[in-house]
């Protein structure tokens, strides 16, 4: 059976890691490589980082970013988002230090060249970022941040999927993204007919809507964000309370430590 996991979310504006809160306030947190580090010490299966001004400022990929990112160690899987225009700029960020890239902008303006990233890449190196919200007629809808409107699946996100050009979808609750209330599964209806692994982030609070959101076959992941920075051990405590699900099982950085110290203890009574 596939282990479902858990994403750690890093949202970074004006070079600073923040607090957001449906992606209209925010509150500063602090270096955002100091943010990584903590997540992969803490047992976080994938750290997403997702640097929110670069693609409305044409800036491209933080490169200066990931490098920061990359010279301290991380183990764990990096995704990143942010400035991504052109193929040579995905590129350019994978061969920085980052796994996976996602995507927002381009399916909207430049969908060929999502499928000129995957060929690239490889398609499972490509995910697709969809902010959702319950529009006025009380629909599902997918969310333009550039256009500041809803619209429909297209044919577009469709052909890409078809062609095994994106290996997850990310789909964000706007209107919950950064607070309590928890996520509104009623946004799945706007994918319900849609074959391709899905990533639920906004809104993730309690356990029980955690485990909710992994009991669903189609949901392989779940990102959170603010919450995770209150508590040193919030990944454990939540994994404790999802013991009865799929749920991946991390190897801490601290299991490795007792194990090399066992191995240099061993080493010692040897030589004794």
């Amino acid at each position: 059976m596939l282990k479902k996991r858990l994403i750690g979310v890093v949202t970074v504006k004006n070079g600073w890691a923040v607090q957001s809160f449906g992606y209209q306030r925010y509150l500063p947190l602090g270096k955002p490589e100091c943010l990584v580090e903590n997540l992969d010490r803490w047992g976080a299966d994938e750290i997403l980082i997702q640097d929110i001004d670069r693609s409305k400022n044409q800036e491209g990929p933080n490169l200066d970013l990931i490098s920061r990112i990359t010279a301290r160690g991380i183990a764990t899987p990096l995704m990143y988002a942010g400035g991504i225009a052109t193929v040579a700029d995905a590129v350019a960020t994978v061969r920085a230090g980052i796994e996976r890239v996602c995507l927002d902008s381009l399916l909207h303006s430049a969908p060929d060249t999502i499928k000129g990233i995957a060929h690239s890449l490889g398609g499972q190196a490509v995910v697709v970022s969809m902010p959702a919200i319950i529009n006025e007629q009380g629909a599902a809808s997918w969310f333009d941040y550039q256009g500041k409107q809803t619209k429909p699946i297209n044919d577009d996100l469709l052909s890409l999927i078809e062609d095994d050009c994106i290996s997850e979808l990310l789909m964000i609750d706007k209107c919950h993204e950064g607070g309590t209330e928890g996520f509104n599964f009623d946004l799945l209806s706007l994918v319900a007919d849609i074959g391709i692994p899905l990533i639920l982030f906004g809104g993730f609070y309690q356990i029980e809507s955690i485990a909710r959101a992994l009991s669903n076959p189609k949901v392989t992941a779940v990102a959170i964000g603010n919450y995770l920075n209150y508590r040193e051990h919030e990944i454990q405590r939540i994994r404790q309370g999802l013991a009865a699900t799929a749920i991946r099982q991390p190897v801490y950085q601290t299991t490795y430590l007792l194990n090399d110290l066992s191995i240099k203890q061993g080493s010692l009574e040897n030589n004794d």
